[in-house]
C-alpha cells in the first residue's frame, strides 16, 4: 500500500516541486533575488514553492535558497525563519545554512547567536573549505567581545589544521592582534 501510496503520489508531486524549483534556482544563480522569491510571470518562486510543496525534498531546499535570498536582500530575520526551517544531510550545505544564520545574526546585532552558528558551521563538517571560513568570522566575533582566548584558539586551529585555505593567509596578524590585546 505504501509502495503504491509513494509511487502514484508521493513521488509525481516531488518531480513536479523539482521542476518548478529549476526555474527559481535559475533565478537565485544570476543574482536575481526577488525573481528567485517571488517567480515571474505566473512561474513558481521559492516561497510558492515552499507553500504548495514544503513537505517534499524541493521544498526543504527552497528553504535554504530562500534564506540565502533573504540575507542577500537584507531581510535578516526572514533570512534566519527561512534556514532554520531548512535540514539536510550534507554536511557541507547544512555548514554554509548555519554559516549563513550566524551571517543573519550578526546583521541584527545578535552577536553570541552569530558567534554560536558560526561555531556549528565550522565544526558541523571538518573540511578546507567551511571550516577555515566559519572559524575566522567566529574568532573575529570573539575577539570583538573579549573572548580573547578561545578567539586564539580558532586562530589557531586555522594555522595548525587549514594553512592552505585562503583564511590562514594572514592568521598570524590576527594572532598577534589578538595576543597583543590579552
Amino acid at each position: 500500500m505504501y509502495l503504491a501510496f509513494d509511487k502514484f503520489y508521493v513521488d509525481p508531486i516531488n518531480e513536479e516541486a523539482q521542476q518548478e524549483l529549476f526555474k527559481s534556482v535559475s533565478y537565485f544563480e544570476a543574482d536575481s533575488f526577488n525573481l528567485a522569491l517571488n517567480g515571474v510571470n505566473g512561474e513558481y518562486g521559492l516561497l510558492d514553492i515552499i507553500d504548495d510543496y514544503g513537505s517534499t525534498e524541493a521544498g526543504n531546499l527552497a528553504n535554504y535558497y530562500a534564506g540565502v535570498c533573504f540575507l542577500k536582500t537584507g531581510d535578516n530575520e526572514s533570512a534566519i525563519d527561512y534556514l532554520s526551517d531548512f535540514s539536510s544531510d550534507d554536511e557541507v550545505v547544512s555548514s554554509v545554512a548555519y554559516g549563513s544564520m550566524g551571517d543573519a545574526y550578526m546583521n541584527t546585532g545578535e552577536f553570541d547567536n552569530a558567534i554560536n552558528y558560526w561555531t556549528k558551521a565550522a565544526f558541523n563538517s571538518k573540511n578546507d573549505f567551511t571550516t577555515p571560513i566559519y572559524l575566522k568570522r567566529a574568532a573575529m566575533a570573539l575577539e570583538e567581545d573579549g573572548n580573547l582566548d578561545r578567539a586564539l584558539e580558532y586562530y589557531t586551529i586555522i594555522q595548525k589544521e587549514y594553512s592552505n585555505s585562503d583564511e590562514a593567509r594572514d592568521i598570524d596578524k590576527f594572532i598577534t592582534r589578538a595576543q597583543l590585546k590579552q
